[in-house]
């Protein structure tokens, strides 16, 4: 079964953090845009931070700039997202998202998100004050 299975959220204090994990099974990220989403209660969902195979594009959203970082351990097929210095706006349901043969473009701008081929279930975050 090919799926995205995203974990690591929690609850932690404002200026700690947390790595989010979104591993793939039944395929590989070798061709693949990934980018991790994120979606607060009464907001639209929005792109954190997200890239592209196609052609190595890395792109972080201007809260995530200096505190997120998107990397990727190939051998575990698996996307993370470091989160330091988490602030209490930061607390949202956070996804992970695949799209074959896509451009950052397609995941961390496109509000349809159309292309998405596969999305992973959601993991919480919650960042007290």
């Amino acid at each position: 079964e090919v799926q995205l299975q995203a974990s690591g959220g929690g609850l932690v204090q404002a200026g700690e953090s947390l790595r989010l994990s979104c591993a793939a099974s039944g395929f590989t990220f070798d061709d693949y845009a990934i980018g991790w989403l994120r979606q607060a209660p009464g907001k639209e969902r929005e792109g954190v931070s997200c890239f592209s195979r196609r052609d190595g594009d890395t792109w972080y959203s201007d809260s995530a700039k200096g505190r997120f970082t998107i990397s990727s351990d190939n051998a575990k097929s698996t996307v993370y997202l470091q989160m330091n210095s988490l602030k209490p706006e930061d607390t949202a349901v956070y996804y992970c998202a695949a799209i074959r043969n896509g451009w950052v473009t397609d995941i961390c701008y496109d509000p349809s998100r159309h292309l998405v081929d596969y999305w992973g279930q959601g993991t919480q975050v919650t960042v007290s004050s």
